[in-house]
């Protein structure tokens, strides 16, 4: 591991170098949100008969798809996140300090995506107006739809305030060293900063994280959402007390996959291998193995659950997901998965980081499939399925596979963009290595195992 401590300049060389790869990963992503954008227009033009979803009833097949799918997936992906930023915070887990904003930024941009999914899903974009906005003391009581645009929309602002108080101190304290073209912005970011309120800062900081910490199991991606589904009778494949801890980890999962990803890129882009070290991949990778074992240990709880001594529409429901590739694959993929984590504990030569980048994009492929195939599956399965003499089937169709690379690619372009105008590293973590000369001592809470290997 290098022994080169970490400087301003490290943080600020986003901002001031712009490569060919720069470019062209910047036309990629603006080309695949280009193209779901063209798809979305035809929708809108045609309706969404040119979508694989159906009518549920006579006409059969899934009122819920992809888009729905996505939605739950970018929500857990944004939660997730913002729990690991807190985490850090709140538990003193000093060597993640430099991945803490990345993972917040990632909260913003999942948080994006999902409400875009949903604006896509209305059919028409005034439907935000005239059926949420204009009636949200009618509907807020009784509309899954409301709840989830109250859930985003309040996580937006908690997120986007938390971001907002560390980012001031890193805009106030490299302001000689920033891009002077920004200077509007950054004075907006700064209005009113003096040295005293640091301190406020960093209370308010903690207070915010802890409050991140006891909302998510309760009330957000551990509660509200998962209560959508779960609460509903006539769906045996969703009905279930164990929804709300299944999409938990399921969220942390995909968050960390996200922010090993995301860690890798800027690590490779910009020469921050003493900043993103190799005890961060190894840990967060050892994070990962963890979540995912609680993801397959309460997959097996469901499946053993809608197997025996149950209703027969939810053992139906359950023979027909353990019966279905779509299902299995994913389930397969991470144990595997799981299982070289596994052996990575015993074998620490086992590990690198080309290893937990391909295993992050498994994982993340994984549970965006079990997240589609989980809202299609609990809509195909009824419990009273009047209509089995007119089966319908659904298969998403080009716009809806479009919207997964234009929702990426949107993602992709926020961390383009934001890294060319705040440091995505914040300062904190640089000065704190500096002080401790590395990425900080091993604490209790946090695996750790053998030997550093630095191959690439």
């Amino acid at each position: 591991m290098s022994t080169k401590l970490p400087t301003e300049e490290d943080i600020l060389r986003p901002l001031h170098q712009t490569s060919k790869k720069f470019y062209l990963l910047f036309g990629a992503a603006a080309l695949a949100l280009g193209i779901f954008l063209v798809g979305w227009g035809y929708q809108l033009w045609e309706g969404m008969i040119v979508t694989g979803l159906g009518d549920w009833g006579s006409g059969g097949g899934s009122t819920w798809g992809v888009y729905i799918g996505l939605f739950i997936w970018w929500v857990g992906i944004a939660h997730g996140g913002i729990i690991l930023s807190a985490a850090v915070r709140l538990l003193g887990m000093d060597r993640y300090m430099p991945v803490a904003r990345l993972a917040e930024l990632l909260t913003i941009g999942g948080l994006s995506a999902a409400g875009f999914f949903i604006i896509v899903h209305l059919g028409r974009p005034d439907r935000m107006v005239t059926s949420v906005a204009g009636h949200y003391h009618i509907t807020v009581n009784n509309s899954p739809l409301v709840w989830d645009v109250t859930v985003i929309t309040a996580y937006f602002v908690l997120t986007a305030t938390y971001l907002s108080l560390t980012i001031r101190y890193d805009v106030t304290h490299l302001r000689d060293q920033l891009p002077d073209r920004l200077e509007p912005i950054y004075k907006v970011m700064t209005i009113g900063y003096t040295e005293k309120e640091n301190e406020v800062v960093e209370r308010m900081v903690w207070w915010i994280a802890l409050a991140i910490i006891i909302m998510a199991p309760l009330l957000l991606h551990g509660g509200v959402i998962p209560w959508l589904f779960s609460l509903i009778p006539t769906m045996p494949a969703w009905a279930g007390a164990i929804q709300g801890p299944q999409f938990l980890t399921i969220a942390l999962t995909s968050a960390i996959s996200g922010v090993i990803i995301l860690s890798y890129a800027f690590r490779w882009a910009y020469d921050w291998d003493h900043i993103i070290t190799d005890d961060v991949f190894r840990g967060l990778t050892l994070w990962l193995g963890f979540f995912s074992l609680l993801f397959v240990w309460l997959q097996l709880h469901q499946v053993i659950d809608g197997s025996f001594l149950n209703s027969v529409t939810k053992t139906h429901a359950t023979e027909a997901k353990v019966s279905n590739p779509f299902y299995l694959i994913p389930i397969g993929t991470v144990t595997g998965v799981l299982a070289y984590i596994f052996a990575q504990t015993i074998r620490p030569s086992l590990f690198s980081k080309k290893r937990a980048l391909a295993i992050s994009f498994l994982v993340l492929l994984s549970t965006m499939t079990e997240k589609t195939l989980f809202v299609v599956e609990g809509l195909e399965h009824p419990m009273f399925d009047i209509y089995r003499a007119i089966p319908g089937v659904y298969v998403p169709s080009l716009i809806e596979f479009s919207s997964i690379l234009g929702t990426v690619g949107m993602v992709t372009l926020m961390f383009l963009v934001v890294a060319k105008v705040i440091p995505v590293v914040e300062l904190h973590a640089v000065e704190h290595m500096r002080e401790g000369h590395g990425p900080g001592p091993r604490r209790a809470e946090e695996p750790t195992t053998g030997s550093e290997v630095t191959d690439d």
